[in-house]
């Protein structure tokens, strides 16, 4: 019997192997489907998108610049407020902008990198948006329930504590997310039913299995997203008891007033987020990227309004701000 070379024997072993590996390659980059193929309407869509970005940088800016500025709200709750509007920035800068420069530069294409990363950073800042508004509601909690012990629990340490630790977890919730994402395969369809790189419709598109992907979102997932959804519910229920106890009407209005922007913003927040993630990613449908607008463009644009219409003191430091910035100019009259 005549030698078969080593070689030979090699390549015909994987030959399958590799056939397959060229099937299910790693693709460069996505496409991104806008609202509308009506050139129209993508106009109108852009010129929405521009200024609802341009809305929630200048509102939350402002928000950041009046609590740095004024003395008087270097307080616990305005602490989270500040980190609040830094991630409403932050949200908006992952989705908004390289839409913006897709329609300018009449293109969809988002590359392989630009995906995961925008991924990466979306899960980061959406998951820490819950967090810090289960740290705010706890923060309600103490002022309402214990406020003779406010100082002494929410001191400087514990905020910054609660505050990191938010930040390490969401971030390695993202890094689980994302690594877990780069494992798949993707085959001939790329084209992602959204304006970002959102984690369901593209586990759709994926030709691997994404068993793993599905119960990390459902354990995992549903860990770090509940967490905080459960300290606000208990922390609501507790401040409504209390606030029932007091006697007096203009009691009650004074405790709720407290509670009303962040009542406010939570309601906005969970109540689009809840009917989008808390499923399978194979029942994800191109009519759930409208509610995800909500939580990822409307929401981060509304919350300095919200904050800064009904809290005397936001608005205080904003006509300070007004004030100093305007003093220099002075109105002639011919």
């Amino acid at each position: 019997m005549r030698d078969i070379p080593l070689t030979y024997l090699m390549n015909y072993i994987l030959s399958p192997i590799a056939m397959n590996r060229e099937n299910q390659t790693r693709i460069s980059g996505f496409f991104l489907l806008s609202f509308s193929e009506l050139s129209e309407q993508q106009q109108t869509v852009f010129w929405l998108f521009l200024s609802v970005y341009l809305v929630t940088m200048v509102g939350n800016l402002l928000i950041l610049i009046a609590i740095g500025l004024d003395a008087h709200l270097h307080t616990p709750m305005y602490f989270f407020l500040a980190n609040l509007s830094f991630v409403d920035l932050c949200i908006s800068s992952v989705t908004i902008p390289k839409t913006l420069v897709n329609h300018i530069l009449q293109s969809k294409y988002i590359s392989y990198i630009e995906c995961m990363t925008q991924i990466y950073f979306f899960i980061t800042f959406t998951n820490m948006d819950g967090f810090l508004l289960g740290v705010m509601a706890y923060d309600r909690y103490v002022a309402i329930c214990r406020p003779l012990h406010y100082t002494t629990i929410m001191c400087p340490r514990l905020c910054i504590i609660l505050v990191m630790v938010s930040w390490v977890i969401t971030h390695l919730h993202a890094l689980l997310h994302t690594l877990l994402m780069v494992q798949l395969s993707f085959c001939a369809d790329n084209t992602i039913p959204h304006f970002f790189c959102d984690p369901y419709p593209i586990l759709k598109l994926s030709c691997s299995d994404t068993y793993l992907n599905d119960l990390m979102v459902f354990t995992v997932g549903g860990m770090v997203f509940m967490t905080p959804f459960m300290c606000i519910t208990i922390s609501y229920v507790y401040i409504f008891s209390k606030v029932l106890k007091i006697p007096s009407t203009q009691g009650i209005k004074k405790a709720l007033s407290t509670c009303g922007s962040h009542l406010s913003v939570v309601s906005l927040f969970y109540g689009a987020i809840m009917g989008i993630y808390l499923r399978p990613s194979s029942s994800y449908s191109v009519q759930d990227m409208a509610a995800t607008v909500i939580f990822t463009v409307v929401t981060p644009m509304l919350n300095p309004f919200i904050y800064s219409l009904r809290n005397r003191d936001i608005k205080a430091a904003l006509k300070e701000i007004k004030r100093e910035l305007f003093k220099d100019f002075k109105i002639t009259k011919f």
